[in-house]
């Protein structure tokens, strides 16, 4: 079971750029997007059909051209959760969960906290989705969160850890977050194989930071520990260039 997680800054924008023949050619089982930009009347539901995704799932923000996430399966799953069921989250179409017989799929944007006035909401965000994760992983232990966290765990995870120790996504008290999630009972998949500096899956259009690779890596594949033993790789696209992130891969035996 391959699953792929891609903030695609815009699904319109990705599909101009030819992300429907790319995933045809990766041909993931499950795509979890972050960032659609979009209501699904705006997207090219049919055409994602028949590049072999008949099973969309959509939860866009009540603001248009803003926020929102996705699920595109080719098998479909047993139930479909949109949203936590807290109203702030779900206002910005940050959330969405797939069932299957033996594990779930979470589709996760965490807000950015660049704008001051959004620190403190991104905080808040923070403290409630670890709750709603700890009561909810009680009843699905074999879960697995995608998405973009907005935040760099350790100094490995970015490309100027000293100049960027007081920016948001590298914050003590989020890197701490990060520390505490792990803590709680996920794995962050990419590290069980690779270990490695300079892999990133976030670059600012600014200053040719992609080709210089001076990037972040946000985000992430975490897998819930009960399901350890069913991760087969994962891995980080960063040659694919519909967005200003790159996709992020993980495998799981059935």
């Amino acid at each position: 079971m391959k699953i792929i997680s891609y903030n695609v800054n815009g699904i319109r924008a990705a599909i101009n750029k030819r992300f429907l023949d790319w995933i045809q050619e990766e041909n993931p089982d499950i795509i979890c997007l972050q960032e659609i930009k979009a209501k699904k009347e705006q997207i090219p539901v049919e055409d994602i059909t028949a590049a072999g995704y008949p099973y969309q799932y959509y939860f866009p923000a009540q603001k248009n051209g803003y926020s929102g996430v996705a699920i595109l399966c080719k098998e479909e799953p047993n139930k479909i959760t949109y949203g936590t069921g807290i109203e702030y989250m779900d206002a910005e179409g940050r959330n969405l969960r797939v069932d299957y017989d033996t594990f779930s799929v979470m589709s996760l944007y965490l807000p950015s906290g660049t704008n001051i006035d959004r620190l403190g909401f991104k905080f808040q965000f923070m403290d409630d989705f670890q709750t709603y994760i700890s009561n909810l992983v009680k009843q699905l232990p074999n879960l697995i969160i995608c998405g973009d966290f907005n935040i760099c765990h350790q100094a490995i995870d970015i490309h100027d850890p000293i100049r960027n120790a007081k920016v948001s996504g590298f914050l003590p008290e989020e890197r701490a977050w990060i520390d505490q999630f792990i803590k709680n009972g996920f794995i962050d998949s990419f590290r069980m194989f690779n270990k490695e500096p300079h892999n990133y899956s976030w670059w600012t259009y600014r200053a040719n930071a992609r080709n210089n690779n001076k990037g972040w890596r946000i985000d992430y594949s975490m897998i819930s520990e009960a399901m350890s033993d069913r991760v087969l790789s994962a891995s980080i696209l960063p040659d694919v260039k519909h967005s200003d992130h790159c996709p992020i891969v993980v495998e799981i035996a059935k």
